[in-house]
């Protein structure tokens, strides 16, 4: 067992934490808990997952000392609401990381949608529907599930998996890790930052009754707004501007005629990107 300090706001709000050295997937672990009945708001957090997976059944590299964390939760919500949480999710991440590299510095990068090489403070965006990029490369990822429970209720389940020490190699796209820009920050920093975070904005969402403050504080942060975008879908490609995300999360894309298209889920592609083939 590794020890993942909780903070005040998390130990006070009696969330508690399993920590790990190396586990398959801190997300099957916490889909287990749930299906045997365990008592919800328990975080379940690893040095390494040697399983882990990603949207769409991926696999999720996590080499050793990045973060891998699972939260099992049992919300009183009605069930449109739940898909919200990955917003919930995504903002206390973003959070997070901006609390910790405020005073970061790169001497060029990309933001990930224009693709203009700039000076000054690295930046921190979220990417719809679940990423977090750092200068256009991806950081971090959310994966959300559903596991039924002994009592017919639903438990969902947050995977959170930061790139802390090592980004994975070979991937189709760019990736960093936080030891790119301060070699000082560990996982458990990291851990103790997101769980904080995490009951302020879980706090804010408020069982659905707070998402449109929520999505107002993801809109803040996102990447792309207001620039070409291709999103696909199966095996349909979408283009025209990334125009806004609606108050039910979807992502809305405008095409060159005026006509709007709302997108509930699908891999999206900027800048260059955006020209990709179905």
């Amino acid at each position: 067992m590794v020890a993942f300090p909780l903070g005040p706001n998390a130990s006070k709000a009696g969330y508690r934490v399993i920590g790990f050295d190396s586990i398959g997937s801190t997300n099957a672990e916490a889909m287990k808990a749930a299906a045997a009945g365990d008592a919800p708001n328990i975080w379940y957090v690893a040095l390494q997952q040697t399983e882990g997976r990603g949207r769409r059944g991926r696999q999720w590299e996590s080499p050793y000392g990045n973060l891998a964390a699972s939260l099992m939760i049992a919300p009183e919500a009605e069930a449109h609401h739940l898909a919200t949480l990955g917003f919930v999710a995504g903002v206390a991440l973003n959070r997070a990381l901006n609390q910790l590299v405020p005073q970061m510095r790169t001497r060029s990068g990309l933001d990930g949608a224009d693709g203009v090489s700039q000076e000054g403070p690295v930046r921190i965006a979220l990417k719809w529907p679940n990423d977090i990029l750092a200068d256009g490369a991806k950081l971090a990822g959310i994966l959300l599930e559903v596991q039924p429970r002994f009592d017919g209720s639903k438990a969902i389940v947050i995977g959170f998996g930061v790139n802390v020490v090592a980004a994975p190699a070979g991937l189709p796209y760019p990736a960093t890790a936080l030891s790119a820009f301060n070699g000082a920050l560990d996982a458990q920093a990291v851990f103790e930052a997101l769980a904080e975070h995490w009951v302020e904005c879980y706090a804010l969402w408020n069982n659905g009754a707070g998402t449109r403050e929520i999505l107002a504080g993801w809109r803040e942060f996102a990447t792309g707004i207001g620039t070409e975008v291709a999103v696909k879908r199966n095996s349909d490609v979408i283009r025209g501007v990334f125009e806004t995300i609606d108050d039910a999360g979807r992502l809305i894309v405008r095409d060159a005629e005026g006509h709007r298209t709302a997108i509930a889920a699908g891999d999206v592609h900027f800048g260059t990107t955006a020209s990709l083939k179905a």
